[in-house]
């Protein structure tokens, strides 16, 4: 089987959970954006949790499918229609051959993922067929999609049309959103105060974000502790002498605006780390707009592990209710 683009929507790309085990030679993990929502697309088509769907931001792509199959669309609002008539998000609903699936306007969210009982079915690289644009690695061709391309649907399950992830199991950024972050190695580098101005504003995301990170404005700058710049670290305040950047730490140049590093992300750099958003909550990151009001909310490392456990719980419990 297979499915022909016919319209590529904004940025579309082959994802699935990622390529771990390679960060640390400089090849980011990949991935959705939103795994939580990625997952459960391929759940309630009968999918592995872990196979690859389309990644859609902000619009959605027009695709011509060649067979019947299974689709769901998850994550973001993004209101899926076949041959025009509204399908509902996280449900799973059946595309017939030579029909075409097409997308209205966005409402709410960020990033959109595709689900197909099957999967798509491109090379697997490095044990992952996730795109990796600035390293022209995974997905198809190692690019967004574009019109004309033909992209390959592995061979489905057969699963009851229907199928639907329950509301309580969904997950999306408040208003404002809140992102728990545990203070870093470097925290010792800004004030007091300035350590409590960070919490205590609310910041907006800048237009500046995208797969490497989502940057921050509208807070106050962040003092700084005086020093002698350590040799090869500079004179900006921010700089160090390089380091390793985990998946989700916080970083602010010149001490202005913060950026959350994220799924293609480069693995290590010269400015200090405030902190570490946690793994539960870099899926919300993936959901939010352009000006999203958004507060960072200090926690415990006992607390980043239950986050964590719970998010484990809500992706077992959307797996054991469409079994």
């Amino acid at each position: 089987m297979a499915i022909n683009v016919l319209k590529p929507g904004l940025s579309t790309t082959v994802q699935d959970l990622g390529r771990p085990g390679y960060y640390h030679i400089g090849i980011p993990t990949s991935g959705g954006m939103d795994t939580l929502s990625l997952a459960a697309a391929n759940l309630l088509v009968g999918n592995d949790a872990g196979a690859a769907v389309l990644e859609a931001v902000f619009m959605g792509p027009e695709l011509e499918f060649t067979q019947d199959a299974m689709v769901a669309v998850t994550g973001a609002d993004l209101p899926p229609k076949v041959d025009g008539q509204d399908q509902p998000c996280w449900t799973a609903f059946k595309v017939k051959k030579g029909q075409v699936l097409s997308f209205g306007f966005l409402k709410k969210g960020a990033r959109g993922y595709i689900a197909v009982s099957g999967g798509i079915d491109v090379p697997v690289v490095l044990g992952s067929r996730s795109t990796y644009t600035l390293g022209a690695l995974g997905g198809f061709e190692g690019r967004k999609l574009a019109a004309g391309d033909v992209l390959p649907v592995g061979q489905g399950v057969i699963v009851a049309e229907g199928r639907a992830v329950a509301e309580a199991l969904r997950r999306g950024p408040g208003a404002p959103a809140e992102l728990r972050m545990l203070p870093g190695l470097y925290w010792h580098r800004i004030s007091e105060q300035a350590g409590k101005n960070f919490f205590e504003d609310t910041w907006k995301v800048a237009p500046e974000a995208d797969r490497i990170g989502y940057r921050f404005k509208a807070g106050r700058p962040l003092d700084f502790v005086p020093r002698t710049p350590p040799f090869g670290a500079g004179s900006d305040p921010s700089n160090i002498v390089d380091a390793c950047y985990p998946y989700g730490s916080v970083q602010v140049p010149s001490g202005t605006e913060p950026i959350v590093l994220h799924r293609d992300a480069v693995s290590g750099g010269g400015y200090m780390m405030i902190g570490t958003v946690v793994s539960a909550d870099m899926d919300l990151i993936g959901q939010l707009q352009p000006h999203t009001p958004t507060k960072f909310v200090k926690i415990t490392m006992e607390q980043a592990l239950t986050a964590r456990a719970d998010r484990r719980k809500t992706l077992e419990a959307i797996a054991k209710a469409l079994a």
